[in-house]
């Protein structure tokens, strides 16, 4: 096993080399003018960073999540950037509410050319530590709302004969991390869920008209850390994040240039590759690393749902400052002092 994670680190840098390049050209942003976006989750995080560039680039942008005055924040930032903006506050767990989304959006714009299922929950600590409740809400939001989203944004497509549809899932699509097993169980639905749509689309004649895009990033500086519901006893935190404005130009680009998955970065892409090959080693790898930042390095924390079941006031950027929480915890560590 040794050996097989020796040949991991000397592999890295040839991996990080064949990741997929991300950038966004001025040629790709001038074909944004126009074209119609429904995001979700578009309060904080990727979804607010998305949205907002988007609007730079003078789209139509439908914003979707539960916190309806946050949401006007964003319009009036789009707005302001030269963007139109509509505000349908969805709770996508509902399917009733993911109808009308789509429907007004139909109603407003006259179609949807990009359907984005960014909304999603986080449970993070041991699994039986969790309340049911949490893990079943985790499921309603970040799968079922998924699968509502993309059942009507492809009807949509179809109608209209085109249309890409980009689900938020994650590196933890195929490496699941401990402490996050309901988490990592949703994000593991929606990168088969995009597989079996393309299948079917292939098979419908769609093609080329119509894709499926699964974003799998590696974990990033949003929001979501302290959004999530937490019962580990300390604050939630993983090592190495990325900045969220890479897997927002990764959203980005990929509404341009769509291909069935995108790991965001050479972090990600070298983890989906070498678990394809040895995946209790990376599985075993990254628990202990899971074990290290949420178990020990991280700072106290009361158990609690945090947003799970109701929106909080907190965290309505896009970066979530973790980082700088993450080096202060650090900090204090090595001085021998309580993180807090």
């Amino acid at each position: 096993m040794r050996k097989l994670f020796l040949l991991f680190l000397l592999l890295v840098p040839a991996l990080s080399a064949c990741a997929v390049n991300t950038h966004l050209g001025r040629s790709d942003l001038q074909r944004i003018a126009g074209k119609t976006y429904v995001v979700t989750g578009a309060s904080s995080g990727f979804g607010r960073g998305v949205a907002e560039m988007l609007g730079r680039e003078r789209a139509n942008v439908v914003l979707a999540a539960r916190r309806a005055n946050v949401l006007e924040e964003v319009a009036a930032v789009i707005r302001a950037s030269g963007g139109q903006a509509l505000v349908i506050p969805t709770d996508v767990s509902d399917p009733a509410q993911v109808e009308r989304l789509a429907r007004e959006t139909v109603a407003r714009f006259g179609r949807i050319d990009v359907w984005i299922n960014d909304a999603a929950v986080g449970t993070i600590g041991r699994f039986e530590e969790i309340p049911i409740a949490d893990h079943a809400r985790a499921v309603d939001v970040n799968l079922k709302g998924v699968i509502y989203g993309s059942h009507h944004a492809v009807r949509q497509f179809k109608a209209q004969g085109h249309g890409v549809l980009i689900n938020l899932g994650s590196v933890e699509s195929q490496v699941p991390l401990a402490y996050h097993a309901s988490y990592a169980a949703t994000k593991a639905g929606i990168w088969a869920l995009g597989r079996a749509m393309n299948e079917e689309l292939r098979k419908a004649g769609y093609k080329k008209r119509i894709q499926v895009v699964t974003i799998m990033p590696w974990a990033a500086d949003t929001p979501f850390w302290d959004h999530a519901a937490n019962y580990s006893g300390h604050k939630g935190r993983m090592a190495a994040l990325d900045p969220p404005e890479k897997v927002v130009q990764a959203i980005v680009w990929a509404s341009l240039h769509p291909r069935e998955e995108v790991p965001v970065g050479w972090k990600a892409q070298a983890v989906s590759a070498f678990h394809t090959i040895t995946p209790d080693l990376v599985e075993a790898v990254s628990g202990n690393i899971a074990h290290a930042e949420q178990m020990r390095k991280a700072a106290p924390q009361a158990p609690g749902p945090g947003a799970m079941h109701q929106p909080m006031a907190e965290g309505t950027s896009v970066d979530g400052g973790v980082r700088a929480r993450m080096k202060a915890e650090d900090r204090a560590r090595e001085g021998g002092e309580t993180p807090r």
